[in-house]
């Protein structure tokens, strides 16, 4: 029978420690192949996040040439419920809600006339906005006035800014559809002449307006 010679201390804490390191160098490589794809994980969303960073920025500063007038509210302590009931209202007037992080807001309003909100975009603020100068901000101040953690901070007409009080001032005003449907009351005219009123930009209303002043004034001092 062959006799095994047996291991001394040292030769055993040798084959202990080699086992050790084996184990180890097996972590290791596992350890780095795992973190090569988290980091190649990594790089593909920021790549998707920059890209759609980018998207945003193109559509919000479209919508920032086309529009008429933009107010800026905080809106920090609405719910969601609050949230949608305002979207909602806004869509119902024919005007819109964008909520958007500042930085990518102030890219966006670069070369438009509303960039003159730029200053108001501090802390978590929105972007309400319409064709009709009056809708937005008409919306903007009912809803303030039935939400108190809604505050409006300004806006802009055109290149005009305006404060608070200029939003609120405004939503004051009749809404184009209120003034083409006061016009149509007032004017006389056969139903072509109506049709073409109502369907007119705003502009065009104005000076329909006007005409009729100037023809009331005339007539008053024919009287």
């Amino acid at each position: 029978m062959r006799l095994i010679p047996a291991l001394g201390g040292q030769d055993l804490k040798e084959r202990r420690l080699a086992r050790v390191m084996q184990c180890r160098g097996g972590r290791q490589v596992a350890t780095g192949g795992s973190r090569s794809s988290k980091r190649a994980a990594n790089r593909k969303e920021l790549a998707v996040d920059r890209a759609a960073k980018k998207e945003l920025v193109t559509a919000l500063n479209g919508v920032f040439k086309g529009t008429s007038v933009v107010v800026v509210a905080h809106y920090s302590g609405l719910n969601v419920a609050q949230m949608q009931t305002l979207r909602r209202q806004m869509k119902q007037a024919g005007a819109a809600v964008k909520v958007a992080k500042n930085r990518l807001a102030k890219i966006a309003l670069e070369g438009t006339d509303a960039a003159v909100v730029v200053p108001l975009l501090k802390g978590p603020t929105l972007i309400a906005y319409s064709g009709d100068p009056v809708a937005a901000p008409k919306v903007a101040a009912d809803f303030a006035k039935a939400n108190e953690k809604f505050v409006i901070l300004g806006g802009a007409m055109g290149k005009t800014a305006l404060d608070a009080n200029g939003v609120k001032a405004l939503a004051a005003l009749p809404s184009l559809d209120e003034l083409r449907a006061k016009i149509v009351g007032l004017i006389q005219a056969p139903a072509t002449k109506i049709a073409q009123v109502v369907t007119a930009p705003a502009a065009k209303v104005a000076r329909v307006v006007q005409a009729y002043a100037a023809k009331s004034e005339t007539k008053s001092e024919a009287a």
